[in-house]
């Protein structure tokens, strides 16, 4: 009989474990926000910079766009060293003590920023546009790290859904605010709220991990293995995250999920701008970019709010982690036959609307069955360096696409290209849903 409480349907949560979701959902909420007020406030401030004179790398003259591309490949270096400090502090510090160490690290890098952005040199524009990206890095990292950390497989299906659901509400959110008040407040200002915010999330962390540590205090907890910390605290932390990853074809198929998306997301992406740029210019090219993604931010709430929960409650993760590649694969289909405004901007919705949602629910959901070498340092190598290796190795495709495809006519050709990447990007998928599904299996009986 079909439960007569919708929202039984779409949020499947038991009483008990409200507390936990709600305050992780606080928790990746502000996150999110904070991610979204720095990517427009860290892009504005490069991009203005370089705008008039341009960036001379050697006896190559750069414009700001191929400056930033530039930025781009240099976060993942920063990402690299970013994953040995990851491994480093996770073979001692796990949950909520991790998060508040990072939270340390950005109270004190927020504060030096506030006081000097505004008057900010070539020193402080660059490494605030790292500093950005490394934001994004490590909190969203040591987000999952701790969720994953502390719930069972089952729970994941029917926690992740609302917990995915602050990551949009806080993008969402964080983009509404800074488009109000970001001629009203200076950078240091916005310096100043993030610092607010991060000391909230490791308030926040500090109750959930409570929580957590009181729930695992019962007869299963001692039949769980030691922490990283006992059982792996030798050799190159850099290097664990690979070693793990390159031992286990599930994990290589997160992998293949990962880094064939940044490769589809990039051309789509290419082709939705030009789109965009052939159709329309002045104040309607602006203001079609920001209807599109006010429409894309908004349709992924729904997706998070109706469908993720639901869906992998009711059918599970090998379900839901088709949703993004198929939608992408139709979308591209559609502009291989009609390369008109309106679906090239569906391309955008395509994305984002479905990788911020039910996708990034379903993936990160993978990781509970692993062990906790896996969910601190696996993960961490593939959300630091495979994601960053694949978005330069996508920066490097762009480049060749915009040399190849100069005309627009010619640009619903790459979407063969595409869909011959979603197609593996599927068989991916369909692999690492039946191997999870098999783990829980296994982990229930």
């Amino acid at each position: 009989m079909a439960s007569a409480n919708p929202l039984k349907q779409i949020l499947d949560i038991r009483r008990a474990e409200w507390p936990q979701a709600l305050l992780m959902f606080s928790y990746f909420f502000l996150v999110i926000t904070t991610f979204w007020i720095l990517k427009p406030l860290k892009k504005g401030l490069f991009i203005g910079f370089y705008q008039q004179p341009g960036f001379d790398l050697g006896s190559w003259h750069m414009s700001a766009p191929q400056a930033e591309l530039l930025a781009k490949v240099l976060n993942m270096v920063v990402a690299m060293a970013a994953v040995a400090v990851f491994s480093l502090l996770s073979r001692t510090l796990q949950r909520q003590r991790l998060t508040v160490a990072f939270c340390a690290f950005f109270l004190i890098t927020f504060a030096g920023y506030a006081l000097t952005i505004d008057g900010s040199g070539s020193l402080t524009v660059w490494s605030f546009y790292l500093f950005g990206d490394l934001y994004s890095t490590l909190m969203v990292a040591t987000f999952f790290a701790f969720l994953n950390d502390s719930v069972q497989p089952d729970e994941a299906k029917r926690l992740y859904g609302l917990i995915g659901l602050g990551g949009v509400s806080g993008g969402w959110f964080g983009t509404e605010v800074l488009r109000a008040y970001i001629s009203e407040l200076s950078s240091a200002e916005w310096m100043w709220i993030c610092l607010g915010v991060t000391l909230a999330i490791a308030g926040i962390a500090l109750l959930a991990g409570r929580l957590f540590d009181r729930k695992s205090v019962a007869p299963v907890a001692a039949t769980k293995a030691p922490p990283p910390a006992v059982a792996a605290a030798v050799g190159n932390p850099a290097m664990e995250g690979a070693r793990l990853v390159f031992r286990s074809p599930y994990l290589l198929s997160v992998v293949a999920i990962v880094g064939l998306y940044e490769m589809v997301s990039t051309i789509m992406d290419f082709q939705f701008s030009s789109t965009v740029a052939h159709y329309t210019s002045g104040a309607e090219l602006k203001q079609q970019f920001a209807n599109v993604f006010a429409f894309t931010n908004r349709f992924a709430f729904f997706v998070q709010l109706l469908l993720t929960s639901f869906v992998m409650s009711r059918w599970g993760l090998g379900v839901a982690l088709l949703f993004l590649p198929v939608a992408a694969l139709l979308g591209s289909a559609a502009f291989l036959v009609a390369p008109v405004l309106l679906v090239g901007s569906a391309l955008n919705t395509a994305d984002g609307g479905f990788s911020y949602s039910i996708n990034q629910s379903a993936k990160e959901a993978l990781y509970v069955p692993t062990t906790r070498e896996e969910k601190y340092n696996a993960k961490a190598f593939i959300d630091m360096f495979v994601q960053r290796f694949a978005k330069a190795v996508a920066v490097g495709l762009s480049l060749l696409i915009t040399t190849w495809f100069t005309g627009f006519d010619s640009l619903r050709w790459l979407s063969l290209l595409t869909m011959g990447i979603l197609v593996l990007w599927i068989i991916a998928a369909r692999y690492a849903g039946r191997v999870f599904a098999q783990k829980e299996a296994a982990a229930s009986s």
